[in-house]
């Protein structure tokens, strides 16, 4: 893979990571337990770190990040944010893991690719697999998270566990 293409594909990454900052940061303000809000913050910032991350690679590889990213993925990622949260939680996490899922795939697709080349890219390799472990972690709070919605008997948080008991 040549670094242009690099560049190309790790746009994408930082277009869909500044779109799932603004996405959970919409949700968080849409669902009414603070628990839940708190922690779809808390997986925004980590985005944002992601993205950080990745615009530092590609301007470290000689690209610039879209600019077009910057303006059109927030809005893109607010509004997905709003529709995806207005069923219930359960469904909107749930669709937060088919997102993950498509990131983890994507995330380990490069990676497979870049493998070929791991001297070359080996600080890319690791941060592309830093991002990925990240995101398949926000895919388990989120399936928790759809858990304790089914089956409210178990305290999701020491918050919870004070209400619950």
């Amino acid at each position: 893979m040549d670094e242009k293409d690099l560049v190309l594909r790790l746009n994408w990454f930082f277009s869909l990571e500044i779109t799932q900052v603004e996405n959970y940061l919409a949700q968080s303000r849409a669902v009414k337990d603070e628990y839940i809000s708190k922690g779809l913050e808390r997986v925004a910032s980590i985005e944002e770190g992601h993205a950080d991350n990745i615009r530092s690679l590609i301007i470290g590889l000689g690209g610039k990040p879209k600019i077009i990213s910057d303006v059109i993925f927030p809005i893109l990622g607010s509004a997905a944010g709003k529709i995806l949260s207005l069923p219930n939680v359960s469904s909107m996490m749930k669709k937060n893991i088919m997102v993950e899922a498509k990131a983890v795939q994507d995330y380990q697709e490069l990676i497979n690719k870049l493998e070929k080349h791991k001297e070359k890219y080996l600080h890319v390799i690791q941060t592309l697999k830093y991002n990925l472990i990240d995101e398949d972690l926000h895919s388990s709070w989120f399936y928790q998270i759809t858990q304790h919605h089914n089956n409210p008997c178990w305290p999701l948080s020491p918050q919870l566990n004070k209400i619950l008991t």
